[in-house]
């Protein structure tokens, strides 16, 4: 049987050959903890730089990127503005906290291999072949991924915009990194990737212009209509609904276009994004009416374009 004391010596020896054993471990966990601590404090410092400051304040992130929205606009929208901010600094904040996330955890990884004398050289070199040969096979894939985030940072466009893309025109419903989706006006869901995005027309950004042609017959008086046309809809526009739409007074701008059987007369007004459609269609029935009061004809009263004017059907006859 071995001594206290030799065996208190071999076992001290065998501890100082082996300290791999104690010392790997905190080690290991040390980088775990540290990892994760690390990760904690960078999401939170990224929720504080796209919180909201405040109403009508820019959250910090945003600050140093381009503001679409004109100063007309910041005055009038305050809370629809606020929103759309809130929601770009929400999109950008979630891309960043998935990049750290990966980053953190990565490095994280690496040290624990390291710590574990597992050579990561042939690791690293292995990452980079691996990612050349993904770069040359995905390229679409990172095309779609880098324009999907230069799309958010320049907020070209968010969810709830009518916007043309090129191959399809209609509502955003959701925008992602690698795709975005929209709705047409005859309801199909458009899927579209963002790499192969080459222009894009916002009719929601900013503000929109409401552009009202109403044509009328050659026989008008045409002052009388310009003048009643401006008075029909500067009365529309100081009322509700379209009070709380309307940006800027209306303006006539009187004949923009003469054929052989009409004269068209032009009005447009600035409004709110989105809201352009609505409000044409509100100050078009305003007008019609107006001018069936005053007695002023449209192009075609009871004739065709073009020929002269039919005579009235017989009575009991088919049309």
């Amino acid at each position: 049987m071995r001594e206290p004391q030799e065996w208190l010596f071999s076992s001290a020896e065998w501890l100082a050959n082996n300290q791999w054993i104690i010392t790997n471990p905190i080690k290991i966990i040390t980088i775990m903890v540290g990892a994760f601590l690390l990760r904690y404090v960078l999401r939170r410092m990224i929720d504080k730089l796209t919180a909201n400051s405040g109403a009508g304040r820019v959250p910090v992130l945003l600050r140093p990127l381009k503001e679409r929205a004109p100063e007309a606009l910041k005055a009038a929208a305050g809370p629809l503005l606020s929103e759309r901010r809130a929601q770009r600094a929400k999109t950008i904040g979630s891309i960043l906290k998935s990049i750290t996330s990966i980053l953190v955890f990565g490095i994280a990884f690496l040290m624990i291999l390291e710590t574990l004398d597992i050579d990561i050289t042939p690791i690293i070199a292995s990452a980079g072949v691996l990612g050349v040969a993904i770069g040359f096979g995905a390229q679409n894939l990172i095309k779609d991924f880098l324009s999907g985030i230069f799309m958010m940072l320049e907020d070209q466009y968010g969810v709830g915009d009518v916007v043309d893309l090129g191959p399809a025109t209609g509502t955003i419903e959701t925008v992602g990194l690698r795709v975005t989706t929209l709705r047409d006006v005859n309801g199909t869901v458009w899927y579209v990737r963002n790499g192969e995005v080459l222009r894009v027309g916002n009719s929601s950004q900013g503000f929109a212009v409401a552009v009202v042609d109403f044509p009328l017959a050659h026989t008008v008086d045409v002052a009388q209509a310009t003048e009643l046309m401006a008075e029909v809809v500067t009365q529309a526009a100081s009322q509700t609904p379209l009070l709380e739409d309307v940006l800027e007074p209306p303006e006539v701008l009187g004949v923009e276009k003469v054929t052989s059987d009409t004269v068209t007369l032009r009005m447009t007004v600035k409004v709110r994004p989105g809201r352009q459609w609505a409000v044409q269609r509100a100050l078009r029935a305003r007008i019609m009416a107006a001018y069936d009061e005053a007695g002023i004809e449209p192009p075609y009263p009871n004739g065709r374009p073009g020929g002269p004017e039919l005579p009235p059907a017989p009575a009991g006859s088919k049309t």
